[in-house]
């Protein structure tokens, strides 16, 4: 695999940002990007779009400061897709043009900027600038969820699990809900790190469809499917979408070993996963 960009390296929102305007720039009649909105700090949540089709398929990163690896992960994703689509290659089984002119693939790859900064100068942290898990703020089991944090002690903002006031209190959920709302996606993929697990369905909620393509990814990742436990459970952007829009939403968990994972790694854990992201895209 040939890019453009060294991924296998530390990607920060400058990084992010930039990667993603040189991106649009290369590929001008191909990729569009454009923000869903601004963080806690008044960072653009940046979103890359490519393709013109009905079929909308939208991809998540960087919900978690610690795992912004998954920034660069879909920062390749898109290369890829759109260095295929140029030279009329296939990418996995289908051809890239094909799935310019049927699909649209939105990327969000950094939705917690804040976060990320934060976690990249050294310190243990997964949440937002306000101290908010941004993937316990959604309203998916909200309620339930609070119940457990505060039997876990979490009185407030912190660096890990605390849900914030109420579901999508902070700008980047609001952001992205809104966005979600106006688009309504056929597919959700978030992308974190780590365990090579993949999480589908909510609540025994698995809408048509969802655990087939579950199985698709598993196969192509050679990941597991697995199932969320305790405060894992509740509260998250697959969550919700599961719960809001009855269709397939899914998580993966990127790679093997304890967060944040060496940057040194992106290139060969996208090697795992491209199979996986394509699938959704079938």
């Amino acid at each position: 695999m040939q890019f453009i960009f060294a991924y296998n390296r530390v990607f920060g929102w400058t990084e992010v940002s930039s990667a993603a305007d040189l991106l649009g720039k290369r590929y001008s009649d191909l990729l569009r990007v454009s923000s869903i909105g601004q963080s806690v700090l008044g960072k653009d949540l940046k979103l890359m779009s490519f393709g013109r089709g009905k079929r909308r398929v939208l991809y998540v990163g960087t919900h978690h400061g610690l795992e912004h690896i998954t920034a660069n992960l879909l920062l390749m994703f898109a290369e890829r897709l759109c260095a295929a689509a140029e030279r009329g290659n296939r990418l996995g089984r289908a051809a890239a043009e094909y799935i310019f002119a049927t699909r649209t693939v939105d990327i969000v790859p950094m939705l917690n900027p804040d976060g990320a900064s934060i976690a990249q100068s050294g310190v243990f942290w997964q949440a937002n600038a306000r101290g908010v898990d941004l993937n316990h703020n959604y309203n998916a089991g909200f309620a339930q969820y609070k119940r457990m944090e505060a039997e876990a002690g979490i009185a407030g903002g912190c660096a890990t699990r605390y849900a914030g006031e109420y579901p999508e209190s902070e700008p980047e959920t609001e952001a992205l809900c809104t966005y979600i709302r106006q688009t309504e996606p056929d597919a959700l993929v978030c992308l974190h790190t780590q365990g090579g697990e993949i999480y589908f369905g909510y609540d025994g909620i698995v809408p048509r469809g969802t655990a087939c393509l579950a199985g698709r990814m598993a196969r192509r990742s050679g990941y597991v499917l697995s199932e969320p436990t305790g405060m894992a459970s509740h509260g998250g952007c697959k969550d919700w979408f599961t719960l809001e829009f009855e269709r397939p939403g899914i998580t993966i968990e990127c790679g093997h070993g304890t967060n944040p994972l060496p940057p040194e790694l992106a290139t060969s854990i996208y090697r795992e996963i491209e199979g996986a992201l394509l699938e959704a895209l079938l």
